[in-house]
């Protein structure tokens, strides 16, 4: 089922560092957005059919705007670079309505929140949920520097001593030391975490090395590498009545497409789980972030945009 979508204006854009913008959408009329809860995200109908997820960084009870912030990332397959060309105050786009894979767990008696350069924007979304609620938090906000972080004066004004603030180019005594802080922690933390890829998965592994259980780890990530190399295999899709060969370097896909499948995709990395099919028969190759480890163990899903299989032959139900 697809999300339902909705057409948003700009309303207000701001160049927050030489590299981020931050982009408030609103209805046309102004009325109230659909609801979402921290942690949540949209998707961005760009032309040519591009679709990109950002993070909602404004407080969840604000039902008059959602709030982006965008990266203009070198590396990014045009989402971001469509975004900063084509997104100005006063044009319109499509989006989908807030939906979360990345929620805050209520039960927490405490939550470490740590963002990684524009990884701070659902974050920030989560301190204000917290704050709100009157829970206990710390918010810890890693940069390059002071002039590459967005968002630092609202922040350091609305959270006042659970925002902590770590720049690479800072004294060694205020970087991050990811192992001392998860050690000295209360029972029952919960952990979130979401940046650069190399970023999380340092974060993620520190919090592996001094014991916690995975399931007070949360993390969403923004892109990952995508790895399609391998031996080539069959793919059925059953529902669609076609058996396609998927090569080496080629994803399910790519080969799907070529063959006149309709196959919903949107990060193609994945991260978001547009793509995820249903697996009748066979096992996969997993390689997307988007699964949990129990899911992936299960091996009754798929993302075809990025894994593979480790039989010769996949059923999937598309």
């Amino acid at each position: 089922m697809q999300d339902e979508i909705i057409t948003l204006r700009v309303v207000r854009r701001d160049a927050h560092t030489d590299e981020i913008t931050v982009i408030d959408l609103a209805a046309e009329d102004g009325g109230e957005l659909p609801a979402f809860e921290a942690g949540a995200h949209i998707d961005i109908h760009l032309d040519d059919g591009m679709i990109r997820q950002y993070s909602l960084s404004n407080a969840p009870h604000e039902r008059h705007r959602y709030r982006l912030g965008v990266l203009l990332d070198p590396a990014s397959r045009g989402g971001s670079q469509a975004v900063h060309e084509r997104m100005h105050e006063g044009t319109e786009v499509k989006v989908s309505v807030p939906r979360n894979l990345f929620p805050l767990d209520e039960s927490s008696p405490h939550s470490v929140l740590v963002g990684g350069g524009i990884g701070i924007t659902p974050m920030i979304a989560m301190a204000y949920s917290l704050q709100a609620d009157g829970r206990s938090f710390e918010l810890h906000y890693c940069s390059r520097s002071r002039e590459k972080a967005a968002f630092i004066d609202e922040l350091e004004q609305t959270f006042g001593d659970a925002l902590v603030l770590h720049f690479d180019d800072g004294e060694p005594s205020q970087r991050l030391d990811i192992e001392a802080v998860l050690t000295d922690q209360q029972p029952g933390t919960h952990l979130y975490v979401c940046g650069p890829t190399g970023f999380m998965d340092w974060v993620i592994g520190a919090a592996q090395q001094v014991g916690w259980p995975k399931n007070r780890v949360h993390s969403e990530y923004f892109s990952a590498e995508v790895d399609t190399s391998g031996a080539a295999f069959e793919v059925e899709a059953l529902a669609s009545g076609v058996t396609v060969q998927v090569e080496e370097n080629m994803s399910i896909a790519q080969a799907l497409k070529a063959a006149g499948v309709q196959v919903n995709v949107s990060c193609e990395e994945g991260v978001c789980g547009t793509c995820i099919c249903d697996v009748e028969e066979g096992i996969p190759d997993h390689r997307d972030h988007f699964l949990s480890d129990e899911e992936k163990a299960d091996n009754d899903q798929i993302a075809v945009c990025c894994s593979r299989a480790k039989t010769p032959r996949l059923v999937i139900d598309i």
